[in-house]
């Protein structure tokens, strides 16, 4: 599907609850277990674009289009009523060797974030009530030239931490960072993640 296309069917869907979207794609949110515990689907919501796409899963690095990549961010409301970015957006998988080896201009970082469209959504609570398409941005990372500077800036800080045998650290990059994929629960899978600042760029301007 060509990324317009994409954008056009998208844009349809703004305003709409997705909740209630996936109900009709039969997509769990919350799972009830037996011992009465109560866990989340935590990808609901991307699995909700995708299918509305006529996408099937994909948890490869390239970007899941072909030439382009989807992304979904949460927003959620401050008590002041203020509209910000609910968390980071996990953009690709890490690894220390590809890193050392690869050059910025050929990396998968560089891949996924040239071409993306970026859907928001707003997040209530935990149990997720509701939650409304806020809106689809079309972003090209080499269109912007003071971001694309600053991620190149951000992959090739880690890259030397690495080259000089150091460790990759949270505190790391100042629109991308890396760190381990999830938290807690003994995780030590890692990717590069979108800092908030950089999703308050794209998606709120």
């Amino acid at each position: 599907m060509r990324r317009e296309e994409a954008l056009q069917k998208l844009i349809e869907l703004k305003g709409s609850d997705l909740v209630e979207l996936a109900k009709c794609y039969n997509i769990d949110i919350l799972y009830k277990h037996e011992d009465g515990r109560i866990t989340k689907n935590k990808g609901w919501a991307g699995i909700v674009i995708e299918r509305c796409l006529g996408l099937p899963f994909n948890s490869a690095q390239a970007p899941n289009f072909g030439s382009w990549e989807l992304k979904l961010v949460s927003l959620r409301y401050l008590k002041s009523g203020m509209l910000v970015v609910k968390e980071t957006m996990q953009i690709t998988m890490l690894n220390d060797d590809y890193i050392i080896e690869t050059p910025f201009e050929e990396s998968h970082l560089l891949t996924k974030m040239r071409k993306m469209l970026v859907v928001s959504r707003i997040w209530y609570n935990k149990m997720e009530p509701k939650s409304e398409f806020y809106d689809v941005v079309s972003f090209n990372l080499e269109d912007n030239s003071d971001i694309y500077n600053q991620v190149r800036d951000d992959y090739n800080e880690a890259r030397r931490a690495l080259i000089r045998g150091g460790v990759l650290k949270s505190e790391m990059g100042c629109y991308i960072q890396p760190r381990t994929k999830g938290r807690g629960h003994g995780s030590t899978s890692r990717a590069f993640y979108a800092r908030r600042n950089l999703l308050t760029r794209i998606i709120l301007g």
